[in-house]
């Protein structure tokens, strides 16, 4: 990508949207478009399409989504699949009628099959039942990349996606009830520290496991995939390493300064079983993770609730 070139980075307010903007920055792309969501709903086709009529971008970071954790995925179902793919499209198919020269369409490690073998490569993608209870979303990030992948096969488009694994960081979101699992157990640590809460109860039995990226760290392996890759086929991006729940409820607890007991609600759902991800393919094209966990989750504690420690609490 060329320094002066104007880039568009959708959802530039969200976790990794924000991530992506600091990472442009730092490398000198000044050059970056932005609309929040008031000034621009991005599955309104023909306001999206004003909008890439308007700006011209060269480039496009499609981050825009809606997210949530399980609790959010499986109550909101219907609008998890309808908003992303109207979304999704939206973006897709203007980049292509307005001559962008390369996306990058962000998706994510739940369109893999519940009970994929592990690690999980690329490859395994659509060979089994999804996890019901993220279906929906998984249904939709997978019509986004075989979108990109259908625009690359059919008119040559430089459009290309990845599969991030588990995210946390700078920007995350914090809602008990629409969290995703680390943010939502740092809060209630935190939460029950100074409450001075006798125990913090935690969904699923402990025994899952999952893999967890700094949020930082994929804003840096996307930033090289838009200099380095040009294939169709998507690429996941993790650190190769995962956690047990019950092992991540024990750091927070460390991490947090908690002193009750943790107690684990064997009648609420785990989720998939474990979801590693097969990294070698960024491994081959020269990228790494630079952020350890501990490193990582301190950092974010610090940054996100000891510097204001009862703006959250108060939410």
């Amino acid at each position: 990508m060329e320094k002066d070139a104007k880039i568009y980075v959708a959802g530039h307010r969200g976790m990794v949207g924000s991530a992506l903007v600091r990472r442009l920055t730092q490398a000198g792309y000044h050059n970056l478009v932005t609309r929040t969501f008031l000034e621009l709903d991005l599955r309104n086709q023909a306001d999206t399409a004003e909008f890439f009529a308007q700006e011209k971008p060269d480039y496009v970071l499609l981050a825009a989504a809606r997210v949530g954790g399980i609790v959010a995925n499986n109550t909101y179902r219907a609008d998890f699949l309808h908003d992303n793919l109207l979304i999704q499209d939206n973006v897709i198919s203007l980049s292509h009628r307005f001559g962008v020269k390369k996306l990058l369409f962000l998706g994510s490690s739940c369109i893999y099959p519940r009970m994929a073998p592990q690690p999980i490569k690329e490859e395994y993608l659509l060979s089994g039942p999804l996890e019901h209870t993220n279906e929906p979303y998984a249904v939709a990030k997978i019509a986004g990349m075989k979108l990109c992948e259908a625009y690359h096969d059919q008119y040559g488009c430089r459009f290309i996606s990845v599969m991030p694994t588990n995210l946390y960081g700078p920007g995350d979101n914090y809602d008990l009830q629409n969290s995703h699992v680390l943010p939502a157990l740092l809060r209630k640590f935190h939460e029950a520290r100074l409450q001075g809460q006798p125990e913090v109860e935690i969904w699923g039995t402990g025994a899952c496991y999952r893999e967890f990226l700094h949020v930082d760290d994929l804003a840096d392996a996307c930033l090289h995939l838009m200099l380095h890759y040009e294939d169709a086929l998507p690429v996941n991006i993790g650190t190769g390493k995962d956690i047990s729940i019950g092992d991540l409820a024990c750091l927070l607890q460390e991490i947090t300064g908690y002193q009750g007991r943790i107690r684990f609600d064997a009648s609420k759902p785990d989720g998939t079983p474990r979801k590693l991800l097969d990294v070698s393919r960024m491994t081959a094209m020269g990228w790494h993770y630079h952020t350890g966990l501990r490193e990582g989750i301190a950092a974010v504690y610090e940054q996100e609730f000891c510097s204001a420690p009862n703006v959250l609490v108060a939410a």
